[in-house]
């Protein structure tokens, strides 16, 4: 289903990857070096590929939101960070963004 957004599940170690691949790209947005980068949650949504719209702890009490495009595999294009939010706390609900 086109659109349809999936409920939010705890991260795997497939999302932790994804968010791994992506963290470059962050750290140079943001200009800053996370030492820690941990995935604790994620959802999805279908859209020309798939949006990760994952929860990122980058300190005790510091959390980054990520929206990250996964492009269909026929388009052969490797992950892209397509947004994120900073300044985020662990309560904090992932939102479409």
């Amino acid at each position: 289903m086109s659109g349809g957004r999936s409920k939010s599940k705890a991260a795997t170690p497939e999302v932790q990857a994804i968010a791994d691949k992506v963290k470059p790209q962050l750290e140079e947005q943001v200009n800053r070096k996370y030492s820690l980068f941990k995935a604790v949650e994620f959802t999805t949504q279908e859209d020309q590929g798939t949006n990760y719209f994952i929860k990122v702890q980058v300190d005790n009490d510091d959390f980054v939101h990520l929206r990250v495009l996964e492009s269909p595999p026929h388009e052969n294009k490797p992950l892209a960070l397509q947004g994120y939010q900073t300044d985020k706390s662990k309560g904090d609900k992932l939102t479409v963004f």
